[in-house]
């Protein structure tokens, strides 16, 4: 254990070990021992001591050094999946992360430490396996991360999946979509075609090789022509073997599931509670409702009901649909189709709260005073009946005074009611002071055939920010319950962004002549604060983009860690249980710590079970996470193919030494400009401005910069689009002797997201 600072010569202290990892992370140029002295006033004998502190951090794994500039060390997540890639000159299996933006440069090399005892019957890895890494806490980045295998997982190479192109003399071969094995064919011999038209996408299985000729295949299933988009979803759906086949014994569950009776539960059919939706939902899996508090010791205070859809009754624990259910980990959105968790006879029928219709629910019951303060809660296992089906557009409609046949006689008894407790909430929300990100969430629009119409950013209104103020509130209640029962759960939980990233931000603020401040808590409110001076500016939605790719990924554990976004201490999703596995164990949670029924929480479910579980929806989140944003690029790329030649404005959202990422205004595609393409000069990578800059010119292209470009190629089966970049570059400044460039640092390719929005509760962009 560390020992604390001492004293320092004048009667100050020195500074903080996070005053100093702080330092080192977010300032720009060089760091060492000199700077981090100069930068808090340390003089004299206390240097040693300062050394000391650094020693002390260092072997903590929270700064690293190279010669005498000191470095803040990099965080991988603690689980990721990985591929064994070599071995190095001991002998030792080399991984690297399986999912990698080619934004982020290139992907870290990490050592698997050896000695695992294998489990009967588990295979040892090698060379192209699939593994599941747990990443040691205490690797330094700069010399290398070291990892332990926690699984290997199946191999699976019998089947691929490309495009058919036939050959004159019979037979075809086959294109692959995976960008890594692009140039990798599989030949399709006369006979086994099975059918298949040149241009179609394929599902094949992969034949052994004979001798040093090229791999076979034989087609085993034709799954579409690529002009169409549901063809383009199967891509991501193959690639990223997200199951879609529901099991004939998870079938038959489902259909042979009767309602719910009334039996055992708390009568609320005469309870008015709404559920307001996107007007394309088909599974409706949360009610709300709210009403003044009589008590006169709450004046303006509020009763709030949540009710979510109770799928524990129907899937239970050890069955077929529950084994299903996590094999899937969460419903998987695509623009033209959804993969659900649960067959549809469940989620679209038993479970959804249909309007006018009895359906089983899980409700929570929260009291707020005026000021938004949560005074009280309890959770009831409850009958109800939707009063009604509303979008969000119908419901702010009718707040604004333009109500319809069905929200025109709800206004005054249920919406407005609603809208003033949100009001309440929404002022314990500012005073909280969450993450607030301002980012557009794009939408993409089909034609009857499955191809691109357009892309759509959907106008946020205040019934959205209701919906997600109900869910969040309720969320936390479930985990208090479930914390003062002293229950074992799956905690939501969203870290502190790294100090790496942390740095990385610092270089950008600079870039657009903003100061990160070196001292103080890393919370929300810095952040926040940074939006602020942002707001208006050409560079706000940059900025806000960057903010989000600061953040920690949000995954599952069993272990509380709080929530960083939300600046919630506790946190759990509890709002969607037909949509995402963690729900529905804190459902079961509930129902067994409530005492509301016999199907909850099994005496199985340990905190080591449910830390096994936490982990592999965490991976199936992020498998769903790939898969949507994939398919998207896809499309934009099919879209944009026949406009090869068109011009488009776009800003700077990633560097590496090849070239340029730049994300489109109009569409916010991705595309890349190859570094041999830009002008005629020789671009350098300056890694600490996150820039190429021309050796002879010092033109500058700079993380960030607006830009015009061209088109110049589109390949819509891998979704990658090829830009040249028209116009002139940015003249690089000429840094003052000691001084180094203002320095910018973001990966781009990502998909924006709210933090707190609604898929932070249920389930679309994930919190």
């Amino acid at each position: 254990m560390p020992r604390p600072p001492k004293q320092a010569q004048d009667g100050s202290r020195l500074p903080s070990r996070d005053d100093i990892a702080r330092f080192v992370a977010t300032a720009t140029g060089k760091v060492g021992k000199r700077e981090i002295a100069r930068a808090f006033g340390v003089l004299g004998e206390d240097r040693s001591e300062l050394k000391r502190l650094l020693r002390d951090l260092e072997d903590d794994g929270l700064l690293s050094r190279r010669g005498k500039r000191v470095t803040a060390t990099a965080v991988l997540p603690a689980i990721l999946p990985g591929t064994i890639v070599a071995r190095d000159t001991d002998g030792e299996l080399v991984a690297e992360p399986t999912e990698w933006e080619p934004t982020e440069g290139d992907p870290p090399r990490i050592t698997i430490i050896p000695g695992r005892r294998l489990p009967r019957g588990e295979r040892a890895a090698g060379i192209g396996d699939q593994v599941l890494l747990r990443i040691d806490p205490r690797a330094d980045p700069t010399a290398g991360y070291t990892a332990r295998i926690a699984k290997v997982l199946p191999r699976d190479r019998a089947t691929a999946i490309g495009v058919f192109r036939r050959l004159p003399g019979g037979g075809g071969r086959l294109v692959s979509v995976d960008k890594k094995s692009a140039s990798r064919e599989l030949q399709v011999r006369p006979g086994d075609e099975n059918g298949a038209e040149d241009g179609e996408l394929v599902s094949v299985t992969v034949l052994k090789s004979g001798g040093f000729g090229s791999t076979g295949a034989r087609v085993r299933e034709r799954l579409g022509s690529l002009a169409s988009e549901k063809a383009v979803s199967l891509i991501a759906i193959h690639t990223h073997a997200i199951p879609h086949v529901f099991s004939s014994a998870a079938l038959a569950e489902a259909e042979e599931a009767r309602p719910a009776t009334i039996r055992g539960r708390e009568d609320c059919r005469d309870l008015p509670l709404v559920t307001i939706d996107p007007p394309d939902a088909k599974d409706h899996d949360d009610a709300v409702h709210a009403e003044p508090d009589e008590d006169p010791g709450n004046a303006g205070g509020h009763l709030v009901t949540v009710a979510i859809a109770d799928v524990a009754a129907y899937v239970r624990p050890g069955s077929a649909l529950d084994r299903e259910a996590l094999e899937r980990g969460n419903s998987v959105y695509f623009p033209d189709r959804v993969v659900p968790m649960l067959p549809e006879r469940i989620s679209n029928d038993l479970c959804s709260l249909r309007s006018g219709e009895m359906r089983p629910a899980i409700a929570v019951r929260m009291r707020f005073d005026r000021d938004g303060r949560k005074l009280g809660h309890s959770f009831h296992r409850i009958a109800m009946r939707s009063a009604a089906k509303l979008s969000y557009q119908q419901a702010q409609a009718a707040i604004d005074g333009r109500p319809d046949d069905a929200s025109g006689p709800l206004l005054d008894g249920v919406l407005r009611p609603l809208w003033a407790a949100y009001a309440c909430l929404a002022a314990a929300r500012d005073a909280r002071g969450p993450l607030f990100l301002d980012l557009p969430e794009r939408k993409i629009l089909l034609k009857p055939d499955g191809t691109v119409d357009r892309v759509t950013v959907p106008e946020r209104l205040e019934a959205h920010r209701l919906i997600e103020e109900f869910m969040i509130a309720a969320n936390v209640a479930a985990a208090e319950t479930l914390e003062k029962a002293k229950s074992p759960l799956i905690y939501r939980v969203h870290g502190e962004p790294s100090l790496e990233k942390m740095r990385a931000f610092g270089e950008v603020l600079a870039s657009v002549g903003i100061k990160l401040p070196k001292t103080g808590a890393i919370r929300p409110a810095l952040f926040n604060g940074i939006l602020r001076q942002v707001s208006g500016s050409p560079h706000e939605t940059f900025i806000n983009e960057v903010v989000l790719r600061s953040q920690a990924q949000a995954v599952y554990a069993p272990e509380n860690e709080g929530h960083f976004g939300l600046n919630l201490r506790r946190y759990a999703h509890f709002t969607s249980p037909i949509r995402r596995y963690a729900d529905l164990v804190v459902h079961r949670a509930l129902v067994r710590a409530a005492g509301l029924g016999s199907d909850g929480l099994p005496d199985t479910a340990s905190p080591e079970a449910l830390a096994k579980v936490a982990e592999q929806i965490s991976l199936a989140e992020r498998r769903a996470m790939v898969a949507e944003r994939e398919t998207v690029d896809r499309l934009i790329a099919f879209h944009l193919a026949d406009r090869i030649g068109a011009t488009f404005t776009g800003r700077i959202s990633g560097v590496i030494r090849s070239g340029l990422f730049v994300k489109l205004t109009e569409t916010g595609a991705d595309g890349f400009v190859p570094a041999a393409t830009i002008g005629a000069d020789f671009y350098r990578h300056d890694e600490a401005t996150h820039a190429l800059v021309g050796q002879r010119t010092g033109d500058t292209y700079r993380l960030g910069d607006p830009v015009e470009v061209r088109l110049v190629e589109a390949a819509p089966v891998a979704g990658a689009l090829r830009f040249e970049i028209l116009g002139e570059a940015r003249k690089a400044e000429t840094p003052r002797r000691g001084q180094t460039r203002a320095a910018s640092g973001a990966r781009g390719g990502g998909k924006p997201r709210m933090l707190d929005g609604r898929g932070s509760i249920r389930g679309r962009s994930r919190s």
